[in-house]
């Protein structure tokens, strides 16, 4: 009889579960029996193991082979388990000494050949096996520079199975064949899932192109000032205009305006896409804002997460610490929009399914660009637009009023003339002087909530807001007028007031002043309050 144990990670979400996986071996009939709620996928392993172990020169074991994944209350699925089977197998039948095994944490799919390849999910997976306490992990090469963010934690990246029994064996490490360097490496192949990128509407590693500047943007006062306030406090935000205004080059440029993420919110960013599988071979971290576009056929799980078995993070979560753009809102399912609610308050979603319930984060700053109607022409100030008042009244109803009401700031975009577009003088503020400003807000905020656990305005609770942040004396007095007519509810006078706070600190008041509340209602309800919508004339 023989005995081996080792540790693997199941996935839930973007939260690891850490898996002892047990080999036993007894006389009798050959036959291999794997147990433990395993899933179709982890369930073939027992053919990639046994193919991996004798093509890399062991001797598979002639006798009634049993592995267990404990708990086995726990379902487990996906072929990240390879690594560890073929170790504990390999522990049993004495081929690599069973005490060396019990400690370390194995990660990675085996090829018949013995290659070993990328797996999903690797960051969460280490992260949870450093929770756990273990201190060594054995993962994939290419994906060993992922597992190494995580501190605390001794990673050995192997190209192999051989590589793994000589080091586990204390024999010399054989050299793998390596690949042509002008060619794809074949390891990688599957780890990014066709379409999951252009499904989400991610950009690329960052998420959106460094090279957009807001100078770029013509005119657009208002908007301007609505995307510096949406950057410095994290809020929603909604811009209404016809075709051509620049409402997406508004929002292709407001990541950029974004301070860099923390280390925290970079190993957060990278967990969430590192399990989607859109995690990029020569980027194992991510320190820029994500930047997340779907296009409006997206359905609700596309949006929010889901899948038939085991759930999926949606764009809500690739968002996550970013940017979510949804261009032609009302073209969107209402059942998708309205789905947005509870991630929109929680910064987080719950998905549940049968096999269990999956959390993923979901703290995005979202923003909306729709036409005023369906010609896109319709206007108080220009008669331009075909369209009968129903039909305008219909396109505009498509946005619920309880998702509106999450958004806290509301600007219309006015469309560009003549003048405007042939001005050959300097244009407006590049990105980089706005950063600076946002960059500084930030850091007003943060050392007013340096004892709280929020990073932003836009987080802090209403109770909050009215006991321990407060304005000063009467400044939200126009605010709880419109309140009483109706014009705002007991959200939104938080949501202004949590504006108020934003636009203080963007001009370096120590409290929000009756003009910067002023802002923040003329930014929420479109009404003018007789305030410039530029901010340095508050300062």
């Amino acid at each position: 009889m023989g005995f081996a144990r080792t540790c693997s990670v199941a996935l839930v979400g973007v939260e690891g579960v850490v898996v002892e996986v047990q080999a036993d071996l007894e006389p009798g009939v050959a036959a291999f029996t794997l147990v433990g709620l395993p899933d179709k996928s982890l369930s073939e392993s027992r053919d990639r193991v046994r193919a991996a172990v004798v093509n890399s020169g062991a001797e598979w074991p002639q006798k009634k082979l049993t592995v267990g994944l404990s708990p086995a209350s726990v379902p487990k699925g996906g072929s990240g388990f390879d690594l560890a089977i073929a170790s504990a197998v390999l522990g049993a039948s004495e081929r690599i000494d069973p005490r060396v095994l019990a400690d370390i944490v194995m990660i990675g799919e085996l090829g018949l050949d013995g290659r070993v390849r990328p797996v999903r999910g690797v960051l969460p997976a280490v992260l949870a096996a450093a929770e756990a306490g273990y201190e060594q992990v054995v993962v994939p090469e290419c994906a060993a520079a992922e597992a190494s963010l995580v501190p605390g934690v001794s990673v050995l990246g192997v190209r192999s199975l051989r590589q793994l029994i000589a080091v586990l064996a204390d024999e010399p490490v054989p050299e793998e064949e390596r690949d042509d360097p002008d060619r794809p490496d074949p390891l990688l192949a599957g780890l990014r899932m066709p379409g999951t990128a252009a499904a989400s509407g991610m950009l690329g590693a960052g998420g959106h192109d460094q090279g957009l500047d807001l100078a770029d943007v013509v005119g657009q006062r208002s908007a301007r000032t609505a995307v510096e306030v949406a950057a410095a406090g994290g809020h929603h935000l909604f811009l209404e205009g016809p075709p051509g205004a620049g409402k997406t080059m508004l929002a292709e440029r407001l990541p950029a305006v974004l301070p860099q993420l923390t280390r925290e919110e970079s190993l957060e960013v990278t967990a969430v896409h590192s399990v989607a599988g859109l995690l990029p071979p020569g980027k194992p971290l991510i320190d820029v804002p994500p930047y997340c576009a779907p296009h409006h056929s997206a359905t609700m799980q596309a949006l929010v997460g889901g899948g038939a078995n085991i759930a999926r993070p949606g764009a809500v979560s690739m968002a996550h610490r970013g940017v979510l753009f949804l261009d032609e809102t009302p073209e969107f399912s209402s059942r998708a929009l309205d789905a947005l609610r509870q991630p929109l308050e929680a910064g987080h979603v719950v998905i549940a399914r049968s096999a269990g319930v999956v959390r993923f984060p979901a703290r995005f700053l979202m923003v909306l660009a729709a036409n005023p109607c369906p010609c896109g022409r319709f206007s108080q100030r220009d008669t331009l637009c075909e369209c009968p008042p129903s039909a305008v009244r219909r396109y505009q109803a498509r946005l619920s009023g309880p998702l509106l009401d999450r958004v806290d700031l509301r600007v219309e975009v006015d469309p560009v003339g003549r003048a405007e577009l042939v001005h050959r003088g300097p244009g407006g503020e590049s990105t980089a002087t706005v950063a600076d400003r946002v960059r500084a807000a930030r850091q007003r905020t943060a050392a007013r909530l340096a004892d709280t656990p929020w990073r932003t305005n836009s987080e802090v609770p209403g109770r909050e807001l009215r006991s321990r942040f407060r304005p000063a004396t009467g400044a939200m007095d126009e605010a709880e007028r419109n309140l009483e007519r109706g014009v705002l509810t007991a959200r939104g006078l938080d949501r202004v007031l949590r504006v108020a706070w934003t636009v203080a600190d963007l001009v370096g008041h120590d409290r929000p002043a009756p003009s910067d509340v002023a802002l923040a209602l003329q930014l929420r309800t479109g009404v003018p309050r007789g305030v410039p919508m530029a901010l340095g004339a508050l300062t």
